[in-house]
């Protein structure tokens, strides 16, 4: 693999009332071509300040981020916007209700030029038959569709723009366990089908072992563990690390013994 994404020496502060706030410090990374690179923490731990920055809708205070060996600009063009595209935790709150779920999809083809203009709405149904839901979906207001459906479109309109990259921000925490679970399951299958990289934001170490390849682990603002996920997992060398991993609900009983060994710091 190649990396396709690199961030070296990233930091972002913000100046606050009560002083400088550091939400991300000195953190180095690459992204592989093809890969789940999932960035685990906790609540505050810099995690979304992070994918907010790849995305450019924060810039750093230090550091760079690469794309395709060439150095990304504050002021994204509409190429590198393209690139890097985002599914968002909320399904309901990221689609407009005043739009229909087709006209939404469309507006990246339109925004980027994909297409021509008499080709976008086919385009706009192919993107929804790519996540499992029928064209005839695209007349539908957002709030006809269930939870599931609604993640669906937005990894559909992810896809419409043919972006290489998809950051997903927690894109399963408002699912109950069985939509959670076809919605990976789709994750996967694109990610295998359509050679897309995916930068998986979460604090859900369970869903980390379903879709990941390597876990970067973020504590206050730093990244103080990366590797692959069966490492991470096995023998996880942070003791921040170990708790994450600690309060995994157990499902099974290699789990379990996972969990024994964690907590008697084997």
């Amino acid at each position: 693999m190649t990396a396709t994404l690199s961030v070296a020496n990233l930091c972002k502060t913000f100046h606050t009332r009560s002083g400088p706030v550091h939400a991300v410090r000195d953190v180095s990374l690459d992204v592989q071509t093809g890969e789940c690179l999932a960035i685990v923490g906790e609540s505050g731990s810099g995690k979304t300040t992070l994918a907010n920055m790849l995305l450019g809708i924060l810039n750093p205070t230090e550091g760079k981020i690469v794309l395709d060996g060439n150095e990304l600009p504050e002021r994204r063009s509409r190429k590198h916007r393209q690139a890097i595209q985002f599914v968002q935790q909320n399904p309901l709150s990221a689609l407009n209700p005043q739009r229909s779920i087709g006209a939404s999809i469309r507006l990246g083809l339109d925004v980027y030029g994909i297409g021509k203009p008499s080709e976008r709405w086919t385009l706009v149904e192919t993107a929804l038959q790519e996540v499992g839901l029928e064209p005839s979906m695209r007349h539908r207001a957002p709030s006809a569709l269930s939870g599931g459906q609604r993640q669906r479109v937005g990894i559909a309109r992810a896809l419409a723009c043919q972006s290489r990259i998809i950051v997903l921000d927690e894109p399963t925490s408002a699912l109950d366990v069985l939509v959670q679970a076809r919605v990976l399951r789709l994750l996967n299958d694109l990610r295998r089908d359509m050679g897309l990289t995916y930068i998986f934001i979460t604090h859900d170490l369970a869903v980390v072992r379903n879709v990941a390849d390597r876990v970067a682990v973020f504590k206050a603002g730093q990244m103080i563990e990366l590797g692959p996920v069966e490492r991470i997992f096995d023998h996880p060398e942070h003791e921040y690390t170990r708790k994450l991993i600690g309060a995994v609900p157990v499902v099974d009983t290699d789990e379990l013994a996972l969990r024994d060994k964690l907590a008697e710091g084997k």
